[in-house]
């Protein structure tokens, strides 16, 4: 409930300064016999509807006091001074003066405040000087020593509602900025992901699909002159295609929000090399296949990217190299890191481009995910040479840290 009366409260401010100025002016209304008595000490009586003046143009302003701060503060000190020079004396209108100060503290540069307290402090001395003249300097002194911590008082609340006004407006933004960065990190997430599809989507679509289009146009040829052969072509474009359905269901899989991306095969790793190479091989490219070094245990990840770049530059030797070439694979496991040489003796630099290379920097950028590296081009004599070396206990120390 209080919540909700604050709420309305703080979409009504006009009310809210309205209600500001009525116990003041309701107080200063009270106590009108008391400015137009000339029997009072010390004060000049004044008429009634002189006081109701008075009273009326230190409180109406107030109405405005948040649109205009500084000039509603301006015009009561101006009456003010008006009523000190007309030897009117102190009355609880004069509290507004005390309640622009607050709000010139809260709202504006710490210059503001200081002037606005010293004119508050001025005004305190002439009222002081003026209207407790039976006193002398040493009781004047300390009767303005109230006012002037009353006025400070007043000005130290004004900064610190200012301070913790800046300070929460200072977290808000912070909030903010940290949501917008938030943001921002998860659109960059999205965007590394969407390029590791694309990637995965590349590597199986262009291998599998240039094997069965090579295994489709040996089926056409041989149809008629050796049936088995097209038969053993044809068989090899079905398993091709499952296999290509198969790891593209499941990468589209963990796009699923809350799915489950069913029980596909795995990973094709360093294992599934020799399946990879016979593959090759029966599309019609002769490819070796020769492992040096003691076979390490990799990570998952890692032996997916050596899959992939040995799956690759063996695509664009089939698609680029020419019919009577050869491959050759080589991988070896060094200490600290694996690397992958695939060479062929094809048309090597004449080889005509597609124009995309989206294979080559495919490759480098998984090579760069585990801070590798690969070399292509045209070997010496003919041909062409990739060349990738990945560090090992970087990826290992990855996977372990991402556990």
């Amino acid at each position: 409930m209080f919540a909700r009366v604050f709420a309305w409260l703080r979409r009504h401010p006009r009310l809210v300064d309205l209600l500001w100025a009525l116990p003041i002016l309701g107080i200063s209304l009270s106590v009108i016999e008391t400015f137009t008595d000339p029997h009072i000490l010390y004060q000049r009586p004044i008429a009634w509807y002189a006081y109701l003046a008075l009273v009326a143009a230190m409180c109406v302003p107030m109405i405005w006091r948040r649109r205009w701060p500084r000039a509603v503060f301006a015009f009561i000190a101006c009456v003010a001074f008006v009523q000190w020079a007309f030897n009117i004396q102190v009355s609880p209108v004069d509290l507004n003066l005390f309640v622009m100060l607050y709000l010139i503290a809260a709202e504006y540069a710490f210059i503001w405040s200081i002037m606005a307290a010293a004119v508050v402090e001025l005004g305190a001395a002439l009222a002081v000087w003026r209207w407790w003249v039976d006193q002398d300097a040493g009781q004047k002194w300390s009767t303005l020593i109230p006012f002037t911590i009353f006025t400070g008082a007043i000005w130290v609340w004004g900064l610190y509602v200012s301070t913790r006004r800046k300070y929460t407006a200072e977290l808000e933004e912070r909030a903010k900025r940290l949501e917008r960065e938030r943001d921002a990190h998860m659109q960059v997430a999205a965007a590394g992901e969407r390029a590791r599809i694309a990637r995965e989507m590349h590597d199986v679509i262009a291998h599998s699909v240039s094997v069965m289009v090579v295994q489709a146009d040996g089926a056409s040829y041989m149809v008629d002159i050796d049936p088995a052969r097209a038969k053993r072509a044809m068989e090899t474009i079905g398993a091709t295609g499952r296999q290509a359905l198969t790891e593209m269901r499941r990468m589209l899989g963990v796009l699923r929000e809350g799915g489950d991306a069913g029980p596909y095969a795995p990973q094709p790793g360093v294992e599934q090399l020799a399946e990879l190479v016979d593959q090759i091989r029966s599309a019609g490219l002769p490819v070796g296949l020769t492992v040096e070094g003691v076979p390490s245990e990799l990570p998952t990840a890692l032996q997916l990217t050596v899959y992939r770049i040995v799956q690759e530059a063996l695509t664009n030797t089939r698609k680029h190299a020419g019919p009577a070439a050869t491959a050759e694979v080589n991988l070896h496991y060094g200490d600290d890191a694996v690397e992958i040489r695939i060479r062929d003796d094809g048309r090597g630099a004449a080889a005509p481009g597609d124009g995309q290379g989206h294979g080559l920097v495919g490759m480098s950028e998984r090579a760069a995910l585990y801070g590798g590296s690969v070399r292509t081009g045209p070997r010496p004599g003919g041909g062409w040479e990739v060349f990738a070396r990945l560090p090992a206990t970087e990826a290992r120390r990855a996977e372990t840290s991402a556990a």
